[in-house]
């Protein structure tokens, strides 16, 4: 993090050549104030996250109250819980208030339940409806992560009435940058953007302002979709209409950011090998990191019998031949990571929308032949190397080999991510580790196979 431009430690002050924890141990409470008040926000939530909870509430305290707000608004909700159980006091009835619907929402879920209704309990009424109905929708829904607060404009209103009832509305300038256009019954007719409002003739009607195609997504739709449809259409807000049409929020660009930033950690997770761990690194114990990590590693090794079974089946192979057992490592490991690289893209490409199941035959093809070709470079680059120190009838079955498997890989890594999507599993489930270690049992068979076969086993 950079720190803020014009700052200016003097070579006497404490605060300006120790880090906060330091100062933290040194019980410096002056240090740690000038520390604060020296770094720009980020930098005070950055390492706020970094401090345990007792440590957090100290220095939270030091806070002015306009930046504590800001300040408790950039921790992530399980940071943001561990503050509130530790300040504990009339303080964070204003942080909780002061929160967006939606993250007031978020942040209920990490809490305990009796504290949840407490601090629900504390808010005014219409703030509290607002959050009541953000968690009457299924998590991970647009409709749970959707601002209930908006300014809609009736289609007949003039631009000057709606610039008057944008400045009455008392909202944030990201929160009125787009402002929908509605019907008589609340049904979305369009949106207009408020340079558009504001340069118009005052006597204009909004709905002829009001794009001429419009994106909106439904209460139910996933966070993901609604917030990968504003990345690609480059939206700063998208409508979210209830079942019958008619407007109840708007998805705000920095909402959707925080959804892509969360949807991709899951999936890397998954890529990985491993369960998302769902808070941040440094502050998940032992046992929770072995458990998101464990749970795979069990199952991958359950997949793996596979290939311990078909050594098994072709030991009798294997012992005619021992030169066969040298390039085992070399061949399933090139298809373990063929498919890889094949699963790995699809996945990426329907997380973007790019592909759907329907586009399966598509993606079998190209891949299909992505495969081909790089077993027919790898087989024709190994043939001469095998041939000359392992005899040409070996290095045949290295090459073929390594056609056959490579093919095999990429056709592979492309199926599984659209079938498991179409059964319901999220496809980065079925990750690189996985695709590798079910590649490596096949492509064990395809080798011994086409030795027997070529080498008259």
């Amino acid at each position: 993090m950079s720190e803020t431009v014009g700052r200016d430690d003097g070579p006497d002050t404490l605060a300006g050549h120790l880090d906060l924890e330091a100062l933290l141990d040194a019980g410096d409470l002056h240090g740690v104030d000038r520390w604060v008040s020296d770094r720009d926000l980020l930098t005070v939530a950055d390492e706020l996250a970094r401090l345990d909870p007792a440590e957090r509430a100290i220095v939270f305290r030091l806070l002015r109250k306009d930046r504590a707000s800001e300040a408790f608004e950039v921790l992530s909700p399980t940071h943001q819980a561990e503050l509130v159980e530790a300040l504990g006091d009339a303080s964070v009835h204003d942080l909780f208030f002061a929160l967006d619907a939606a993250d007031r929402a978020e942040l209920l879920d990490e809490m305990p339940a009796s504290v949840a209704a407490r601090l629900l309990a504390q808010l005014p009424p219409q703030a509290r409806r607002y959050t009541d109905t953000l968690l009457g929708y299924p998590e991970e829904s647009a409709g749970r992560a959707m601002s209930p607060r908006y300014v809609s404009l009736p289609d007949t209103m003039s631009a000057g009435d709606a610039i008057a009832k944008v400045r009455t509305a008392q909202l944030r300038p990201r929160e009125v940058l787009v402002l929908p256009v509605v019907d008589a019954t609340r049904r979305l007719v369009g949106v207009v953007d408020l340079p558009d409002v504001v340069t118009a003739e005052p006597g204009t009607p909004v709905g002829g302002l009001a794009r001429a195609e419009t994106y909106a997504v439904s209460v139910e739709e996933d966070q993901e979709v609604a917030a990968r449809l504003m990345q690609e259409a480059n939206l700063v807000a998208l409508p979210v209409l209830d079942h019958e049409g008619r407007l109840v929020g708007v998805l705000t660009v920095d909402d959707a950011m925080e959804i892509i930033e969360e949807e991709e950690t899951e999936d890397a997770a998954r890529a990985g090998g491993a369960e998302p761990i769902l808070v941040p690194y440094l502050d998940a114990g032992v046992l929770l990191l072995a458990r998101a990590r464990g749970t795979w590693l069990l199952l991958l090794v359950v997949a793996a019998v596979l290939t311990v079974n078909v050594l098994q089946a072709f030991a009798a192979t294997l012992d005619q031949v021992v030169t066969l057992a040298v390039f085992i490592p070399l061949l399933i490991g090139t298809g373990g990571n063929s498919g890889a690289q094949a699963a790995t893209a699809v996945v990426r490409a329907m997380a973007l929308g790019e592909v759907r199941i329907a586009d399966l035959p598509r993606i079998l093809r190209r891949e299909l032949t992505v495969g081909l070709l790089l077993g027919i470079i790898l087989g024709g680059i190994s043939l001469p190397v095998v041939g000359l120190v392992f005899g040409w009838d070996f290095a045949g079955v290295v090459a073929l080999t390594l056609l056959a498997i490579c093919t095999w890989a990429s056709f592979a890594g492309g199926l599984l991510p659209v079938l498991a999507r179409q059964v319901g599993i999220d496809p980065a489930v079925v990750s690189a580790p996985l695709i590798s270690t079910l590649v490596d049992a096949t492509g064990l068979v395809i080798y011994l196979l086409i030795a027997r076969t070529l080498l008259g086993l």
